[in-house]
């Protein structure tokens, strides 16, 4: 977005003149060749159109075409007040920006939601297909008379084609307009505004009298019997001739509806750029950079806090955001699938993903160079917006309601990165203004004080050990590693007196399994990662470092952790400090042990049923979802059962993005209704493989009415 290179405005304004001058050329082209199929078959184009009449539309053609590339370009110009995020195409990533890219054009992710993907499909899918019509019906009137192809078969099959979109456009339009207006579904209705209502009318008369356009044209030729294959307009054309119509009124009447069909192209023309259906462009756009150098699941790397000449951190301004994050504004298709999801609104928060999507890009479009553009949907009148700080707009209440479950990334059908978001600006909340919860500066001091959130002596660290039958070996953090694995065992695991049975369970399991394996004890240290979800970079990087210091000095290569935040962090943001290690999830290990026979499991039996809870930060941050269930299904006379919510779709237990240290005092408690989703399965025993998620949801069966089902780990 930097440097003498052309910039995305400059694409823009190029590709809408581009346009406007292959009308100009092909208008001109067609009227002083006159190049006409002699066919006896074929479709005469502008019959019936008077010359002035067929001026005015190429001109207004023109002038459209020119004025769409003008306003995209003033909307580009808004990206390009972000800082540079590197989304380059290489030999690397080109392969998974084109199937990216594919799975939107194709709809593959918006088909998630089956009634909602097909009617998007119904109307996508045919409007390409009238769009092509168009394009070839055009190409073939600029072409010489022998190199004319749309006659004869080609022709009637062309035409059938042609009726066959109209019919299933048509269609699509009013499922949407009763989905939007007669079943009102929650999520759409509540962002409905009087500019839907002009879309969809623009759409459904755009496709509605090219279809009685079509049919006038054909009664007003006699029905010839070869435009039977317009199995719609030839039907409508009947009904037309047998009127009481008289030709000159047939011509009449075909004139006004094309007049009309030229009229509502125009209109979806202009409304291309100044309402939310310009994600017919930027949402895959959006969808081909989804591809970045860092995983899902690491955070933004920040440069060295204590060496940075950096002024600001985080992001409180537009132009603190990336260029990509502002280009997700206009991608958003305000579908509301990111607030089904997010587990924060759905317990009462003041959270919406979509409202953060959606309000930034109104700071973003309010305070656009060279004036105020449209916003992606429209914004009540008595909203004033009198700076670049997105702030104005959205509360702190907002922010720090998110549990960084990643679930709104997840789901969203264009890949808008909501979470990266939220999360820069809690490091601008944090770092710049010092405005966060107040429990986390009991968090913040513990972590700087005793190197973990629990405020306990990280010289207990090990205490989890003593009494095994087998000493597990602790190493200490200034010799050389003499082993296969670091055991790391996470603050959770060391200091939490439900989590350290799992902490024991795992290190007996490895020992069974004759793996070589060590601990840190006191010279193991908080990963950081709840400093950083909740914003505090400092903090983060004051633990991170010393980690990294540690581990490769002791020349730790392979690690094996029972948490799944450890483990984030350790695989994921760890590299940006120079730590690269071969992490882990015991799920994973233990996976990898039974399959290899090194865990023999022949006389391990649970005669119950089990529904397994998905961890965040292991499931949609990491993809791991099938290591758990395949080691819990290693028991004979177990049954698992799944949550109504699971996998990709499942629901966060509360405590990621620091909430683990943070009052619920608002809604319901997030862990208390996930409990109650997975009591309902009727299952005896609550499974999961996070630590965190182990404590909340305990704590939430227990609170349940009875008979509640215990949490295991």
């Amino acid at each position: 977005m930097a440097g003498p290179r052309l910039k995305p405005s400059h694409m823009a304004l190029a590709v809408g003149v581009g346009f406007a001058a292959l009308t100009a050329l092909s208008g001109t082209a067609a009227a002083l060749l006159r190049w006409d199929d002699e066919s006896e078959v074929h479709r005469p184009v502008f019959s019936n159109i008077p010359g002035p009449l067929q001026v005015m539309f190429y001109v207004a053609t023109f002038v459209s075409f020119v004025a769409v590339g003008v306003l995209f370009a003033q909307r580009f110009r808004g990206y390009e007040r972000g800082t540079p995020d590197n989304r380059r195409t290489t030999t690397k990533n080109a392969k998974r920006r084109v199937a990216d890219f594919r799975a939107g054009v194709y709809m593959q992710t918006v088909m998630r939601d089956g009634a909602a993907g097909l009617m998007h499909s119904l109307m996508y899918f045919p409007f390409l297909g009238l769009f092509a019509v168009t394009a070839v019906l055009e190409i073939d009137h600029s072409l010489p008379e022998r190199a004319k192809f749309l006659h004869g078969g080609v022709y009637q099959a062309f035409a059938a084609f042609g009726d066959l979109m109209g019919v299933l456009f048509l269609v699509g339009i009013v499922w949407a307009f009763i989905r939007r207006y007669v079943i009102k579904v929650y999520r759409v209705r509540i962002k409905t505004r009087p500019e839907d209502a002009v879309i969809l009318g623009t759409l459904f008369l755009m496709g509605l009298t090219g279809l009685l356009a079509e049919a006038a044209r054909i009664a007003l030729d006699g029905q010839p019997e070869a435009e039977r294959w317009s199995f719609v307009g030839y039907p409508l054309s009947v009904l037309f001739r047998n009127s009481t119509y008289r030709v000159n009124d047939l011509g009449a009447l075909h004139q006004g509806l094309w007049v009309a069909h030229i009229v509502s192209f125009l209109g979806f023309l202009l409304i291309l750029p100044t309402t939310k259906m310009r994600h017919m462009f930027t949402s895959p756009m959006n969808m081909y950079l989804r591809d970045r150098e860092r995983p899902k699941g690491a955070m933004k790397p920040v440069p060295n806090m204590t060496e940075t000449s950096l002024e600001t951190f985080g992001a409180g301004v537009v132009e603190d955001f990336t260029w990509k994050q502002l280009l997700d504004t206009d991608a958003c298709t305000v579908c509301g699938r990111c607030t089904n999801a997010c587990p924060a609104h759905a317990t009462g928060k003041s959270l919406d993903p979509r409202e953060i999507v959606l309000k930034v890009g109104e700071v973003m479009a309010a305070t656009n160079p060279g004036g105020p553009v449209s916003p992606v949907v429209g914004t009540d009148r008595d909203i004033t917006i009198s700076s670049n700080n997105v702030f104005e707009r959205i509360t702190p209440e907002e922010i720090w309601a998110c549990t960084a479950c990643r679930a709104c990334d997840e789901v969203c059908p264009v890949n808008i990165e909501i979470l990266d978001k939220i999360l820069d600006m809690r490091r601008y909340l944090t770092l710049m203004e010092s405005s966060f919860p107040t429990e986390l500066s009991k968090m913040f001091n513990a972590m700087e004080n005793q190197e973990n959130p629990w405020a306990l002596s990280n010289q207990t660290r090990a205490a989890w050990a003593e009494g095994l039958p087998v000493d597990v070996p602790i190493v200490d953090g200034s010799q050389p590693f003499g082993h296969e694995y670091l055991f790391w065992v996470g603050c959770a695991g060391s200091f939490d007196d439900r989590a350290k049975k799992v902490t024991i369970a795992t290190a007996k399991l490895l020992q069974r399994a004759g793996v070589d394996f060590a601990i840190l004890g006191p010279s193991e240290r908080c990963t950081g990662d709840p400093a950083r979800r909740s914003g505090n970079e400092y903090v983060f990087q004051m633990l991170a470092m010393q980690n990294v210091e540690t581990l490769n000095g002791m020349g730790v290569t392979k690690i094996i952790t029972i948490c799944p935040h450890c483990f984030n962090t350790l695989e994921n943001e760890y590299p940006q400090l120079d730590g690269r290690y071969e992490v882990v999830h015991h799920s994973q290990f233990l996976e990898f042990l039974i399959a290899s026979n090194r865990l023999l499991l022949d006389e391990a039996t649970l005669e119950e049923r089990v529904v397994y809870h998905d961890a965040c930060y292991l499931g949609r941050h990491n993809d791991v979802y099938g290591a758990p269930r395949n080691v819990i299904g290693s028991l004979k006379g177990i049954q698992i059962v799944e949550a109504p919510r699971n996998g990709t779709t499942g629901m966060c237990c509360g405590a990621g993005g620091a909430r683990m240290w943070m009052e619920e005092t608002i809604g319901k408690k997030v862990n208390t209704e996930r409990s109650r989703e997975l009591i309902a399965t009727d299952a005896q025993r609550v499974a999961t493989a996070c630590p965190f998620c182990y404590i909340m949801i305990d704590d939430g069966v227990k609170g349940s009415p009875p008979p509640a089902p215990s949490a295991t780990s």
